[in-house]
């Protein structure tokens, strides 16, 4: 009609807990002042409805804010149970939930509950490079046949639950990476200095596939090794050839770097922080290397006579031992130090030899660590200069004298930092027809004398891998469920923050999906299941963010779904749980 006008009214129509409101907007027609009182009564009317519906939509708002459940409260483990069934009895409290609305089968409701405390256990092996021992088992293989072999043991370990893959990276002053510093392995491409083909970095893949399989990768290196016997001739490429003045040749053929000279130290170190700041590893690892084992040098003493005589001629006074134990460890405290400054949440560990020296503790007798190789491994645990220590304590239970859990109790009562002790297990022996049983047995003594930080490496993949006897033993027994890797607390890291978790009801299961805010810090999550009164939980990978579960079990009704992550130092975040009922 000519000569109406159009007013427009904005009124608000709000949303679920206040997030964001959204304006209808309603046009109404006015008309002139000269039409009949009977039509302005009208409009007069059809507007006080409108403020009417507006009032209501707040009044029902702020009821709806009444109702809502309490925020998720975080119960946090006190103490960690190495051995734990993978059920816990827990009991969800009473929450109140809003009535969804009809058709709709989104499940929201934050519960606080307790849950159960995850199995902790550092489970390793080595895998060996030096000589084709593990992998790649031969020198000329292609890149392809190379993946194949990784992923093989890399799925072989996980369908077994281990969590650890301790990888051989520098074998002899080589790499099996792309190194600024030394040249590719003799190992794997059957001539030094020559990259693989078609190309590929073997450590970034081999850490990128640990990864996925929720396993972390620790690069092994030996510090002092310059070439080994079994790689090749020494040519132009050879470390030994490019720094001669720091290298000497020992009488079985092998070259060793001179621990004293300055110049293989800031050489090692320069190695050891490439890897570090270039790669995504999990830790660093010397095994029991330092100055050689005299047999290496046909018993003759170690040919150090140059840098000993300029240590003399600038005034040294220590005795020629410990001369040569200083140079070590303060090798080892500048390795720990780097490395931390570096990146905080890499391990730094090593394997030494298990006797540090005969008579400690009582009734021990064999080689001197401390005398022979120059290692005063015990003063490295004393002071805290690593995040984990493994000797290698490749003896029996039986006799007690001379035994693993006489040698790991010593250890234990040296560890004053309270750092990981993880002992080192010959799983490769052959000559004991019952050493699966034994490496069992070794592995409970562990979790019964060192219970706060439960863990293990074998020596070798290959005691695994050729032997199903080994691998049915550990898998059906002590290794029969999934572990985390235990916390590293003098370790600092910022916390994570709890996922968020949506969860749909299905026609015979309950889908949940869940994601984080900082999805690069998480490494694992643990997905727990409360069935009836008694609560399970699954350790995932990284990758899986979703997961269905049937709404029934065993005869017991869904009640609950709850998950939390897991940082790269294996500490958990705070959980959000929810109930399905």
């Amino acid at each position: 009609m000519k000569g109406n006008r159009s007013c427009n009214f904005l009124v608000p129509i709000y949303r679920k807990e206040g997030m964001f409101r959204c304006y209808i907007r309603k046009s109404v027609v006015l008309y002139p002042m000269n039409l009949k009182p009977i039509k302005s009564i009208t409009v007069l009317a059809f507007l006080f409805s409108i403020v009417l519906f507006s009032c209501a939509s707040r009044k029902n708002k702020k009821s709806a804010k009444e109702l809502k459940s309490p925020a998720v409260e975080v119960v946090k483990a006190d103490t960690v149970s190495p051995v734990l069934p993978a059920t816990v009895a827990a009991t969800v409290p009473p929450a109140t939930k809003p009535v969804p609305a009809a058709g709709k089968e989104a499940v929201d409701v934050p519960l606080r509950v307790n849950l159960p405390v995850v199995n902790r256990e550092f489970r390793g092996a080595w895998v060996a490079t030096v000589a084709n021992i593990n992998w790649p088992t031969k020198n000329n293989y292609a890149t392809e046949s190379q993946k194949r072999e990784a992923i093989q043991l890399l799925d072989f370990l996980k369908d077994n639950h281990f969590n650890a893959v301790i990888f051989q990276v520098r074998p002899s002053a080589d790499a099996l990476y792309d190194s600024p510093h030394e040249p590719w392995s003799y190992f794997l491409t059957g001539v030094t200095g020559k990259r693989p083909s078609p190309y590929y970095d073997p450590l970034e893949f081999w850490v990128e596939e640990a990864h996925k399989r929720g396993m972390e990768l620790h690069v092994w290196l030996n510090p002092y090794r310059a070439h080994h016997s079994a790689g090749g001739a020494v040519t132009s490429e050879s470390m030994v050839r490019k720094a001669p003045e720091m290298t000497v040749r020992l009488k079985n053929g092998m070259y060793w770097f001179d621990p004293a000279n300055p110049k293989t130290q800031d050489h090692a170190a320069n190695v050891v922080l490439d890897i570090v700041k270039r790669y995504n590893i999990d830790g660093v690892h010397f095994d029991d290397y330092f100055y050689p084992y005299a047999s290496y040098n046909g018993g003759a003493d170690f040919p150090d006579d140059v840098s000993w005589n300029a240590y003399r001629r600038a005034g040294g006074t220590l005795s020629r031992a410990d001369w040569r134990r200083d140079n070590v460890n303060r090798f080892v405290e500048r390795i720990y130090r780097s490395i931390k400054a570096e990146k905080n949440h890499v391990k730094f560990g090593i394997s030494p030899f298990g006797i540090w020296k005969p008579g400690y503790p009582a009734g021990v007798t064999g080689s001197s660590q401390y005398d022979e190789l120059y290692a005063d491994a015990k003063l490295w645990l004393n002071k805290g200069w690593v995040d984990y220590f493994a000797p290698q304590l490749y003896w029996p239970i039986e006799p007690a004298r001379q035994s693993f859990t006489a040698l790991l109790q010593w250890w234990e009562s040296e560890n004053t930092q309270q750092r990981h002790l993880w002992p080192g297990l010959n799983t490769v022996e052959v000559r004991s027809p019952n050493r699966p049983q034994e490496i069992v047995r070794q592995i409970e003594a562990t979790r019964q004398l060192i219970p706060k930080s439960v863990g293990a490496i074998h020596w070798s993949i290959a005691g695994l891998t050729k032997s199903p006897a080994m691998v049915h033993a550990i898998k059906s027994g002590p290794y029969q469920q999934k572990a985390l890797v235990p916390r590293s607390p003098w370790l600092k890291a910022n916390p994570l923050l709890a996922p968020t978790l949506l969860l749909t009801k299905q026609t015979s299961s309950v889908f949940a999906k869940w994601l984080h805010k900082q999805p690069d810090e998480v490494f694992q999550w643990v997905a727990y299941a409360q069935y009836g009164e008694t609560w399970e939980y699954e350790i995932l990978d990284r990758d899986q963010t979703e997961k269905s579960f049937p709404k029934e079990k065993n005869g017991q009704k869904l009640r609950a779904v709850a998950v939390r992550a897991i940082d790269r130092l294996s500490n958990e975040s705070d959980y959000i749980a929810k109930s399905v009922i």
